[in-house]
């Protein structure tokens, strides 16, 4: 179920989109835009020019109401499609999370009425609770995360673990651990819940989804200072131009001061807009591609990380090990012969369902 979960979006998915947009009218406050210095230049001048409009339609303006109401609506187009594509890249990381949810809500369940009857009720998976049993037959996911107390059967985990040989899950020895969300393909088997909900590790998965952080890397801190610095000094060099422009007036005796507005637009020009309206977007989106590659990246520094890994080396038990404890001698203490050990080791283990007990008998 998780791997259907995480598979690729649409990059124009509707749902998406259209959050995105309330969302980009919700982002228009002062202490969201302050975070960013570039954009939140272009915020005060989208607040500027639209007071210096309102001003030029109720009396006299300097410049005229339409030329000063088309500057204004470029500039707040520019602090709203920053907002818009901020919105879009922390979307698809909620529709995720929202997928993971539908995929654990969806499920349902065989509540045994009691243990050792096969009479169920169909449930579900949410109503399940610990200590609860559940009949799960082949074709069935298992609702919840549990323990197999009766019978055996093959189970798919890739979407859990990304193995693709399906395992074998039996009552007794330490395969009898299942997690929910994953499919049994043959046979069946009765789980005794052992998570309630809110507790299984599907909600432990989606907590980690909605709890990424997205902490600035080095680099992207760096750039921010560039980018800071870069606006002061645009900054200083335009409002400059409004007095040099007022004094080569009075000295020529002619001609007409250039307007705030213009030197406002021309600030959001020289400043770097677009690199600072997409930067907290482009983070927010590696880590919504690491997610669609079933890897969850708890920070920006994560993913700035894994940019930097050229192999990756993955064992798991069972892959390139056999996992497995064998015993392969008896080793007498003075004075006893290896037959009665081996006879004594044998009664022992007889009712030992691990491997290592199972090892033990065959080796008596």
């Amino acid at each position: 179920m998780a791997s259907t979960a995480v598979r690729s979006r649409s990059l124009f998915d509707g749902a998406i989109i259209r959050q995105a947009i309330v969302d980009s009218f919700g982002k228009l406050t002062f202490r969201r835009q302050v975070r960013n210095p570039v954009m939140f230049v272009v915020y005060v001048g989208s607040i500027l020019t639209s007071l210096l409009w309102l001003q030029a339609l109720v009396g006299r303006g300097e410049a005229p109401a339409w030329f000063i109401f088309w500057v204004s609506v470029w500039l707040w187009f520019t602090v709203l499609f920053a907002n818009f594509a901020e919105a879009m890249a922390e979307g698809r990381g909620k529709a995720q999370a929202a997928s993971l949810r539908r995929a654990r809500r969806d499920l349902n369940a065989k509540r045994l009425a009691r243990p050792g009857a096969r009479d169920f009720d169909a449930v579900p998976a949410s109503a399940l609770r610990k200590g609860d049993r559940a009949l799960v037959e082949a074709g069935d996911f298992i609702p919840a995360d549990g323990t197999v107390v009766e019978g055996i059967a093959s189970v798919n985990e890739a979407a859990i673990t990304g193995e693709s040989a399906p395992v074998i899950r039996e009552a007794g020895g330490d395969r009898s651990s299942v997690t929910g969300g994953t499919q049994v393909l043959s046979d069946w088997i009765v789980v005794e819940v052992t998570a309630n909900p809110g507790e299984a590790f599907l909600d432990r998965m989606i907590a980690l989804v909605e709890g990424a952080k997205r902490q600035k890397t080095p680099n992207e801190i760096a750039l921010d200072i560039l980018l800071a610095a870069l606006t002061i000094v645009f900054l200083l060099a335009t409002a400059t131009l409004l007095p040099f422009s007022l004094y080569s007036v009075e000295a020529a005796g002619h001609g007409t001061p250039i307007t705030v507005t213009v030197l406002v637009a021309l600030l959001v020009c020289l400043i770097p807009t677009t690199i600072g309206a997409l930067l907290s977007a482009i983070g927010i989106a590696g880590m919504d591609r690491m997610i669609q590659k079933n890897v969850i990246a708890m920070s920006g520094r994560a993913v700035e990380a894994a940019g930097d890994v050229d192999v990756l080396l993955l064992d798991k038990t069972g892959t390139i090990t056999l996992g497995n404890r064998q015993a392969t001698a008896f080793f007498p203490a003075a004075g006893v012969a290896e037959a009665s050990l081996a006879d004594a080791a044998q009664l022992a283990s007889l009712a030992d369902e691990t491997p290592e007990g199972r090892s033990i008998v065959v080796l008596a």
